[in-house]
């Protein structure tokens, strides 16, 4: 069952957050709503500009829409993660997705409150939900690039401000996390006081954290013994989530860990299996072990075992 990211956060703020996980094929679909359901947990589908570039964005769609008949008991949204204006403005025509990301954070205040109004009430006219971004998260996602040096922490009365410009339904506040695989080179860590400031001003208002994937080092270190070089990654201490939620972070994004499962399986199996060459073997490992890795996630998030009450909330 598709629903708005606004009836998902409703339910959750302030108990827990819901995972928020990029697809980008078959496999990850698969294992994405498999790992949902076996942790009995709500969730987001994010859709990247890059994503939906990959092979055309009907593909993904359709994915999906079939998926949701497959797995008719699970409860999420579609969302589209990181989006320019243009692009908002097609997924909103769509008719497909119940939200979209706008993000104008490049921009200064005065530009990104501008951009994020019009497209929050193209989006409205539609019951589409909108999240928008103020702050600079560092490192590097689909089109974004932003260096360590340039990253910029969400000013609370900034934030409070924007909500009442533009009318966003929740907001992606840069609290020290870093897009991609290598977060925490420097002196960066989780700014929990910007948190604690941004909710005393924005009370119930459903806050969002990008660039959340833990980067298990465990993980890390499988794909570096099955010939990878990934030097020095690091990322989020899952711990963490709970606390956050507890601050009105309501939706936590994860995207890079499921590229790491991802990337581990494919080592492993070939460098085991040098002789194969058949594609659904592997596709069948790589489910499994993505749904194990959501449901993992979930626990820490807080939203496994919450899916009963959430259907009983939006049925």
């Amino acid at each position: 069952m598709i629903v708005t990211t606004k009836k998902l956060f409703e339910a959750a703020y302030g108990k827990y957050a819901i995972g928020a996980y990029n697809i980008n094929n078959l496999e990850q679909t698969m294992g994405l709503f498999r790992g949902n359901l076996d942790s009995k947990a709500p969730f987001i589908i994010q859709i990247s500009k890059g994503a939906r570039s990959y092979t055309h964005k009907k593909m993904l769609e359709g994915l999906i829409r079939a998926a949701d008949e497959v797995f008719p008991e699970a409860v999420f949204a579609v969302h589209l993660d990181h989006g320019d204006e243009e692009t908002c403005y097609d997924c909103i025509s769509s008719g497909f997705y119940s939200s979209v990301m706008i993000d104008a954070s490049h921009e200064s205040f005065e530009k990104n409150a501008e951009i994020t109004k019009r497209v929050v009430d193209a989006a409205h006219a539609r019951n589409i939900v909108v999240e928008a971004e103020l702050g600079q998260l560092g490192g590097v996602e689909e089109h974004v690039a932003v260096d360590e040096a340039n990253a910029k922490l969400t000013d609370p009365i900034q934030a409070e401000e924007f909500v009442r410009l533009t009318g966003v339904d929740s907001l992606a506040c840069a609290i020290g996390t870093s897009h991609g695989a290598f977060k925490f080179s420097g002196s960066q860590g989780l700014h929990f006081e910007v948190l604690e400031q941004i909710q005393k001003l924005l009370p119930a208002f459903p806050l969002v954290m990008h660039g959340s994937s833990s980067v298990p080092q465990e993980e890390v270190a499988r794909i570096n013994a099955a010939g990878g070089d990934l030097k020095g990654a690091k990322g989020v201490n899952e711990d963490e989530f709970a606390r956050a939620a507890i601050l009105g972070v309501t939706k936590v994004n994860i995207d890079t860990d499921g590229r790491l499962v991802w990337t581990r399986v494919h080592r492993e199996y070939f460098r085991d299996k040098p002789a194969e060459f058949d594609l659904r073997p592997i596709g069948k490992v790589f489910m499994a072990e993505y749904a194990k890795f959501i449901a993992h996630k979930n626990e820490k998030l807080g939203s496994a075992g919450h899916l009963d009450e959430l259907r009983k909330l939006v049925g």
